[in-house]
């Protein structure tokens, strides 16, 4: 598959936008005519720099307004058109991308329509240039592309054909499956972008929350697999209008960029083969050799099985290690050759590492995950643009595979076990004596604050590298705004991240560590664990009376179960299908940690204690301060 990107898509200059896209690996761009109208570069200074750096130069566009117009206005836009015709020469495209006109359409004619695209033909034909035709879906009279396709037709003109935009067919929830039947020669470009499902105007949808394939909600992989089928083999470019990536670093959002093309490919190989009937047959090899484009495919992997640990670094440990043994975690020892201490409650590990770590604060900065094979792993997410976290070891220590997420944590990719025991335990030496009531815990989850500018692009990253599922993403008011929470997890719901968005003043004060992270444990008896931890001295989040009045009112609690719940800081919720129970220590500088017992079925996260959990951390927050 021939990759490419608009250039509209990206921060910065038009020089810095196709290096940024020559690093991350496109095949070739789009020019966006702004970009090109703003540079100081001329059209052959772009046409030798794209040359230089590898670059195909696929598309020129937009070329806006021109169909559906009185004979006067016509006139004007054919010379319009003639003159982008002449700077695309100079840049050496012969390919522009007209739409659909939106502003200055009178004739509600296809025939009068079909008559002045015949004119562009023509003069299209003269200066070999090629016209792609699109639909946009807020077009006046032309909105849908099987009424642009119809056009087309109607002009048959070698030089005049379609461009289909996933964004334009998907956002009006148009038939996709039609355009299998659209001949490839008149499928002169294809264009993807994604989208979150939204309740707005198309057009401000489309010009602000555009996302790269992965980070939306619509079906693209059965969107290419349709044009796939038609034998389309030309390139397929993202075309995402964002007002974060447009602010965001150039090179990072061209990598996130390609991630999503790479990952888009191997859905719409996915989906081309459970909907092929050659696959229901076993005949996989046909596919290859039926449809001209070719889809490739990343390392499989399967979900993980769960966490294998989770790592908090620091230079002052000291409230780190009180805090869990106050939880009732048992102290293992320190590593043989690293700064490193290893703490355990049953399968729940917690690492906590003073390497490199001076004048840290206590931050989450590493997790691992069970996989099936770490290698194999680890080669997918590297295909898939993620950096390689590079670790020392020395003889006789676990060789861990690791790359980096989008926010910094580290991700290492460890080899499961059966019983859910880590090899690389024994690394560490004798500890302490272990807490005789301890009890079995495992991680439950972890919340992971991202940085605003990089949300879309992690959500992407667990999605490809990690084989997590995202989950309908919900908003928690905080005393400092609305807090984004897009849940990512593995169908058993053995591994549960929990990304949140922080507030943008928020994310910007990081010197008041105004929103944290945290970690948390899963245990068979959350009343007896809080009972244990507060005879040990634990600090626990203190919420306020008015909340457990509030419960008293929503549920009809046990008197007795709602003064134990009262009296240790315990928080609840139920649902049609179980109960949640579950406490929050205090912070220790960035971090702090929650303890949480799930009865029956219940799958969620307490959602409606989020907000009084984040006012308590506020007031505490600024209590001290």
């Amino acid at each position: 598959m021939r990759t490419g990107i608009a250039t509209v898509c990206l921060s910065g200059t038009l020089k810095e936008k196709m290096q940024a896209c020559a690093i991350a690996g496109f095949d070739g761009i789009e020019i966006f005519e702004q970009d090109l109208v703003t540079s100081p570069l001329g059209p052959e200074d772009v046409r030798k720099m794209a040359a230089d750096l590898g670059l195909g130069l696929d598309l020129y566009q937009p070329f806006r307004d021109f169909d559906g117009v009185s004979p006067d206005l016509l006139k004007a836009n054919l010379r319009r058109a003639e003159a982008k015709f002449k700077l695309m020469a100079r840049l050496g495209m012969d390919t522009i991308l007209v739409c659909s006109n939106v502003a200055t359409a009178t004739i509600d004619d296809d025939a009068v329509r079909a008559e002045q695209l015949a004119q562009l033909a023509n003069l299209a034909g003269d200066h070999g240039v090629k016209v792609a035709y699109e639909a946009l879906a807020w077009g006046k009279y032309v909105n849908d592309y099987e009424h642009a396709h119809r056009l087309v037709e109607m002009v048959d003109h070698p030089n005049l054909g379609t461009c289909l935009d996933s964004f334009h067919i998907l956002s009006r929830d148009w038939d996709t499956a039609p355009i299998e039947s659209i001949d490839a020669e008149k499928i002169f470009f294809v264009q993807v972008a994604d989208a979150p499902k939204l309740s707005m105007d198309v057009l401000s949808w489309s010009r602000h929350y555009r996302v790269f394939p992965g980070e939306g909600q619509f079906g693209l992989a059965k969107f290419m697999g349709h044009v796939v089928r038609a034998g389309y083999t030309g390139p397929v470019s993202l075309e995402v209008f964002n007002d974060v990536f447009r602010q965001s670093d150039v090179e990072r959002t061209a990598v996130d960029a390609m991630r999503s093309l790479i990952w888009l490919e191997e859905q719409s190989a996915k989906w081309l083969a459970s909907t092929s009937a050659e696959a229901a047959a076993g005949n996989t090899g046909a596919l290859r050799r039926r449809y001209p484009m070719e889809l490739a495919t990343l390392p499989k992997v399967n979900e993980p099985a769960g966490f294998n640990f989770a790592e908090v670094k620091a230079d002052d440990t000291a409230q780190l290690e009180k805090l869990l043994g106050q939880l009732g975690f048992a102290f293992e020892g320190r590593h043989r050759t690293k700064d490193v201490q290893l703490w355990t409650m049953g399968q729940a590990r917690v690492i906590i590492n003073e390497q490199a770590a001076q004048h840290a604060e206590p931050a989450i900065a590493a997790l691992g995950f069970d996989v099936d094979s770490p290698v194999i792993a680890s080669a997918r997410a590297q295909q898939l643009k993620a950096p390689v976290v590079a670790r020392k070891v020395q003889a006789d220590e676990e060789v861990f595979q690791g790359i980096s997420a989008p926010d910094s944590t580290e991700i290492f990719l460890c080899q499961g076990s059966p019983d859910g025991t880590a090899a690389w335990t024994h690394e560490f030496g004798e500890g302490l004596e272990h807490p005789s009531a301890g009890a079995t815990a495992v991680i439950d989850h972890v919340n992971l604050a991202q940085p605003w500018q990089h949300f879309d692009e992690a959500v992407l990253f667990y999605t490809s590298a990690l084989a997590l599922e995202p989950q309908p993403f919900a908003e928690v008011p905080s005393p400092s705004g609305l807090v984004r929470s897009q849940v990512m997890q593995t169908s058993d719901g053995a591994v549960r991240l929990v990304l949140n968005l922080a507030p943008i003043q928020q994310a910007r004060n990081e010197a008041r560590k105004t929103y944290q992270e945290h970690i948390a444990f899963a245990v068979e008896d959350l009343v007896a664990t809080a009972r244990a931890a507060r005879d040990r001295g634990l600090e626990f989040l203190q919420i306020p009376a008015n909340y457990y009045e509030d419960l008293d009112a929503r549920f009809d609690l046990d008197p007795g179960f709602l003064a134990t719940l009262q009296e240790l800081n315990l928080l609840f919720d139920r649902d049609a299908d179980g109960e949640f129970l579950h406490f929050y220590t205090a912070t220790v500088g960035s971090v702090f940690f929650e303890m949480v017992e799930r009865r029956g079925g219940y799958d969620g996260y307490g959602a409606p204690n989020a907000p009084v959990r984040h006012a308590v951390q506020y007031d505490s927050l600024h209590r001290t301060t």
